[in-house]
């Protein structure tokens, strides 16, 4: 097979990349995700997002996720007495911190709700893979709760950028463990498995009709083509 000029061996049995959808606030987003093949489906606790959804209602819509299926709660500078007001309302089975939430923070939090979390770390040019790596052993050595790194775009304010940083940052040893995020859609989401083949990617404004209005048809088509990118094997054999 070829693929952007490259020839590319098929593989029918190659590593099965995670997928989450973020930033859901409609049931009939919720069905059209879980429904295309989605692992983990993620929901919007920041007032200042447009995703934003209340914790009275994503307690709805995590009601109606079937099992085996991640619920995912996004936080910004929440202080743990608000993220467990909220985990309360709605049974998330995975916290995400967004915001200037320091280790300590994120592990005394997650200790609260006892959940484990992720930590999103946005990538700049002027971030190293020795940082990546850094970050990942001193969120590691805080606890067990702690599940790995987001890597998104660093801009300015939190949330979703929309917009894709540079993949060659990510060191190939840490690739693996990571969930890759940032400016991902239909278009370039099997280019981004291929580069960085990491344990998972997470979209959002990539499969939007508007914001906080996902498309089923977009969502169906982004994880087909994740799916694309498992089936190719990581040897390349040669350019055309």
């Amino acid at each position: 097979m070829a693929h952007n000029g490259i020839s590319i061996k098929m593989s029918l049995s190659g590593p099965r990349t995670r997928i989450k959808i973020c930033g859901l606030t409609r049931h009939e987003d919720v069905r059209a995700a879980v429904s295309a093949g989605a692992d983990a489906l993620g929901f919007v606790f920041y007032a200042n997002s447009p995703r934003y959804v209340a914790p009275c209602v994503a307690g709805g819509l995590i009601a109606a996720v079937p099992p085996f299926v991640t619920t995912v709660g996004l936080f910004v500078n929440a202080t743990p007495q608000e993220v467990m007001a909220i985990v309360a309302q709605a049974p998330l089975a995975l916290l995400q911190f967004h915001g200037d939430e320091t280790p300590l923070q994120c592990h005394a939090i997650a200790k609260a709700v006892n959940r484990p979390f992720m930590r999103a770390i946005r990538v700049g040019p002027a971030t190293t893979g020795a940082d990546l790596i850094e970050y990942e052993q001193e969120y590691r050595a805080g606890g067990r709760l702690f599940a790995g790194l987001l890597l998104d775009t660093l801009v300015d304010g939190y949330g979703g950028s929309g917009k894709v940083f540079d993949w060659s940052l990510i060191p190939k040893e840490l690739a693996p463990r990571v969930v890759l995020s940032g400016g991902l859609n239909v278009q370039n989401a099997t280019d981004a498995v291929l580069h960085v083949r990491p344990f998972a990617v997470d979209v959002s404004s990539g499969v939007e009709l508007t914001r906080g209005i996902k498309d089923a048809v977009k969502i169906r088509a982004f994880i087909e083509a994740v799916r694309s990118a498992d089936a190719i094997s990581p040897g390349i054999l040669g350019t055309e």
